[in-house]
């Protein structure tokens, strides 16, 4: 074997420090620069394997039943967001169309299921999904996060894969937050305000922007990646807190005057929101204009707060359970208990996340003793009425 040979042609190093080196006529390959380049080629084929699978479209009703397992009640929101999203996914599945993206805008209080909505629709389909907070966006320039930024995280969360990451779906939380102070134009400058409205219109309605291609912060010299926002589907959502004042004001006028009638208040889940109430409330036309569903979701009832508590998949319940059963503890809850954390949770107004606050003051002391339970061989907790009702420092976590 010639001196050349004893070599690796791809890493030069000698024979002797590898394990194995493959010659032939004029070049010679070690047994690690093969499982490098056995690697780069596996590596190759699962990103286009993966990129060239396409999303599974399913029924608008299939995405209800699937939505039903996880979220209670809101029947009408669930609609009308399977709708869309199927539809969306008929319009990126069909090329060469012309045919509008619809972007949905959710409208409740907190706690009735917004989030979670857009989060198991995005499960269920198998696309990336980022929640974006609102009120941490800026105009480009000022300090906090630019609305590219968001795109950046979806990246992300496509594992780098460009084309699962163009259809994924966006969810912007607290878009209220940046609603303008009046109707009229502002006269000073609105960086997360007004001026987030308007830095995203392009990026909502379809844009080409580039994002660092590590997921790292963009700098003049980082490697960036194109990513085209077309078939991104973006879902808004925000309590929009006084909303049904406007609502009011729209449908009953305004009286004044001692013979004024006092008109009863028009809740929104008797009346629709309009593109004009939501301008009224502060939202740009052009930022309206790009969402073309909008959806109410309501308070929750006492019944519905239970359910929560016991019935969907993945429920509070059962969640405390798997906690004290990894300490070899029961957790039980009786009926009374369940309607009287409902009950406080009501009167909170907080929706689902105040179950999970309710139950952390109630059992917090357990799980803080459940060591010394386990120890005491004290098998088993039951929660009734005068645990709820207890405040937590008194509870002294006796089961």
């Amino acid at each position: 074997m010639s001196e050349a040979l004893a070599h690796c042609s791809f890493c030069d190093k000698h024979k002797d420090r590898v394990g194995k080196l493959i010659v032939s006529h004029k070049v010679a390959i070690c047994n690690e620069c093969v499982d490098l380049c056995g690697n780069l080629l596996k590596d190759t084929k699962t990103i286009k394997q993966a990129s060239a699978t396409p999303v599974s479209i399913p029924t608008p009703r299939d995405i209800k039943d699937y939505l039903d397992q996880y979220v209670i009640g809101q029947d009408q929101a669930k609609i009308v967001l399977g709708v869309a999203v199927v539809n969306h996914y008929k319009r990126i599945k069909r090329t060469g169309t012309d045919i509008q993206k619809a972007n949905i805008l959710m409208l409740g209080p907190t706690g009735t299921g917004k989030t979670l909505l857009a989060r198991t629709v995005a499960r269920y389909l198998n696309v990336p999904f980022v929640v974006a907070d609102a009120t941490c966006l800026t105009e480009a320039g000022y300090v906090g996060d630019d609305v590219e930024s968001m795109i950046t995280r979806l990246y992300t969360a496509a594992d780098g894969d460009i084309d699962r990451c163009q259809r994924g779906i966006v969810f912007l939380d607290e878009i209220d937050k940046i609603s303008r102070k009046s109707e009229s134009a502002t006269v000073t400058k609105d960086v997360s305000g007004e001026g987030v409205q308007q830095a995203l219109l392009k990026l909502i309605e379809g844009t080409k922007c580039r994002v660092p291609a590590h997921g790292t912060k963009k700098t003049n010299n980082s490697e960036t990646v194109e990513i085209d926002t077309t078939n991104i589907l973006f879902i808004a959502g925000g309590a929009f807190v006084g909303m049904n004042e406007i609502v009011q004001r729209r449908t009953q006028g305004t009286s004044i005057g001692f013979g004024a009638q006092m008109s009863s208040a028009i809740d929104v889940k008797n009346e629709p929101v309009t593109p004009d109430d939501l301008v009224k409330y502060g939202m740009i036309p052009e930022f309206v204009g790009r969402f073309s569903s909008y959806v109410t979701l309501h308070a929750l009832d006492k019944q519905q707060l239970v359910n929560i508590l016991t019935q969907v998949q993945g429920n509070f319940v059962k969640q405390y359970q798997w906690l004290f059963e990894e300490d070899g503890v029961e957790l039980q809850f009786d009926a009374e208990s369940l309607d009287l954390i409902a009950e406080r949770t009501l009167a909170t107004k907080t929706g689902a996340r105040g179950l999970h606050n309710e139950l952390e003051r109630i059992l917090l002391p357990h799980m803080f003793d459940l060591p010394r339970y386990r120890k005491n061989n004290i098998l088993q907790v039951t929660i009734n009425k005068t645990q709820v009702n207890t405040p937590m420092t008194l509870i002294q976590g006796n089961a």
